[in-house]
């Protein structure tokens, strides 16, 4: 791997066909491409690292406007009137090379209200050579003036067993195996994002040479919380050791693990031994998802926790932590206090 071209980038899709995950607009845009009804602005919604402004230049590629007539604009530090006049003015002039003039302008949000206002005429009434497409990460904050000048594409989070794929598929043809518990540390760790799981892959890879990598050696390199952590609170919480639970959060924050990510990863745990106790005709498809051996000994702590322990309650304990933790002084004080709260004296 060439460690000066970044894995996202290496695999940045090129063609509709390359994209993952947004089927639903890749095919939309095709049929339009095909039956020459292209618009004349769009405005592509969804959270970072969903492939919006790779699919914006998979569009303009595919209409054939060629990077000499392809305009990147990055509306958050360009956002001012002025930025805005420059780019209208610019716009009626011809393509140097190419049918279209295509102008991408990503984080549309940060326009000013100014901005917005001096760029709306020209938004609906392009000359014919001119194509927008708007990349934003906060619909909500784009005018609904603007949006009803716009197709409107929301792009859709991955789900966790594709970003599984892909980390393992990328990893391959990186010559490197990744173990299935390494690759779903990995994806979650990505928080539904294509280009952080590949941002991860990366820094795993680079973390040492070697040709396969197992959870473990995914958590040296990311930071995350071990595995035997998670299983030694998860273990006081089934056998109500209050003590031991309360421990086992004090050695996790003095390794320097985030506490958000730890409990995440406490809750999924919870979550799993809940599944195994009372769905067990899940269990095949939560042995490919979690793997045999982390199934094997979750289902020993849904059997020891059969009548008291972890329960429903447990879950939606920590859960409530999870909301807290954004507004807590100290991160770890809402897991010591639900882990108080659901074995108090």
């Amino acid at each position: 791997m060439k460690e000066s071209v970044s894995l996202y980038r290496a695999y940045r899709p090129q063609s509709f066909a390359d994209v993952l995950g947004q089927e639903h607009i890749t095919r939309t845009l095709e049929e339009a491409v095909s039956a020459g009804k292209v618009g004349h602005a769009y405005l592509f919604s969804g959270s970072r690292g969903l492939g919006k402004t790779s699919i914006a230049r998979i569009l303009a590629k595919a209409i054939g406007c060629t990077d000499q007539d392809l305009y990147e604009i990055d509306a958050a530090s360009n956002n001012s009137v002025d930025d805005i006049r420059t780019i209208s003015d610019n716009v009626y002039t011809l393509p140097f090379e190419s049918q279209y003039k295509v102008y991408l302008m990503d984080e549309v949000h940060m326009l000013s209200k100014n901005a917005w206002n001096a760029f709306l005429k020209t938004l609906e009434e392009p000359p014919k050579h001119a194509i927008f497409i708007l990349a934003t990460t906060e619909i909500e904050k784009v005018p609904e003036t603007v949006q009803s000048r716009c197709q409107i594409f929301e792009f859709k989070k991955p789900t966790r067993k594709s970003l599984i794929k892909m980390v393992i598929d990328v990893a391959k043809k990186e010559g490197v195996t990744l173990a299935p518990d390494a690759a779903d540390l990995i994806a979650m760790l990505a928080e539904g994002s294509y280009r952080d799981a590949l941002s991860v892959l990366q820094k795993v890879l680079t973390s040492a040479s070697k040709k396969t990598f197992s959870r473990a050696e995914v958590e040296v390199a990311t930071g995350a919380p071990k595995r035997e952590q998670i299983h030694a609170f998860v273990h006081a919480l089934a056998l109500g050791e209050r003590d031991k639970a309360l421990i086992t959060i004090t050695q996790v924050v003095k390794s320097g693990v985030a506490i958000k990510l730890f409990l995440e990863l406490t809750l999924e745990t919870l979550r799993f031994i809940l599944l195994i106790r009372y769905a067990p005709d899940l269990r095949a498809s939560l042995i490919e998802e979690i793997g045999t051996d982390e199934f094997s000994e979750l289902e020993v702590f849904a059997k020891l926790t059969a009548n008291t322990g972890i329960t429903h309650g447990t879950l939606l304990a920590f859960l409530t932590a999870t909301e807290r933790i954004r507004y807590a002084p100290i991160p770890a004080l809402p897991l010591e206090l639900a882990v108080l709260e659901l074995f108090p004296d």
